[in-house]
């Protein structure tokens, strides 16, 4: 029969990985180190992304796999700092390898830091899209820079969310377990029988 000191220890060890940074989308960690929805412009200055599809999916966040064609995307871009606050920046959403373009944000200032793109039929056609946003300063050359997103594949949640699932599902099994001795009983007889 397993011990509850060593079921404890399986809880503490699966609990500890609800706290892990890999589990989480944006990697856990406090700034942009391990934020893979995020634009570089310049050294050390970076633009924060996200995309919803908020008919299918109003709860999920995306960055690199859209699940659905032919509905409503929002990209938001989110200024990391206040440098781009009085810049000029544009934004062109194209379909690649050909660089047909879908959308286009002419150029301006967006002084409160956050930039929503609204493409209210989404994309057409699975497939690779890039996402070019132009600083445009007042003096200066123009600044590039480039982030790619797939669309149509029909996946949504990631197997990590499904995992964290898990761990409560199983974090309240063992909860019951440890509260209700008719329970308790019952998966002691099971364990029993597996061990035997």
């Amino acid at each position: 029969m397993i011990k509850s000191n060593k079921i404890t220890k399986i809880f503490g060890g699966l609990l500890a990985l609800l706290f892990s940074a890999s589990l989480w989308a944006h990697g856990g960690a406090a700034g942009t180190d391990t934020d893979q929805c995020k634009f570089e412009l310049e050294k050390d200055h970076w633009l924060h992304y996200t995309a919803y599809q908020p008919q299918s999916f109003p709860a999920e966040e995306f960055c690199a796999s859209l699940p659905n064609l032919n509905e409503k995307i929002l990209l938001v871009f989110d200024y990391q700092d206040n440098r781009y606050r009085d810049n000029t920046v544009e934004f062109e959403v194209t379909k690649e390898p050909e660089g047909k373009r879908v959308f286009f944000l002419p150029g301006a200032k967006h002084k409160k830091g956050t930039v929503e793109l609204n493409l209210p039929n989404g994309v057409s056609e699975a497939g690779k899209y890039l996402i070019h946003i132009t600083l445009v300063p007042d003096k200066g050359e123009r600044l590039d820079a480039h982030m790619s997103f797939s669309a149509g594949s029909g996946k949504a949640t990631a197997t990590t969310t499904y995992v964290i699932y898990a761990l409560f599902l199983f974090g309240g099994l063992y909860m019951a377990y440890l509260s209700h001795a008719g329970f308790k009983r019952k998966v002691d007889e099971i364990l029993a029988k597996i061990a035997s």
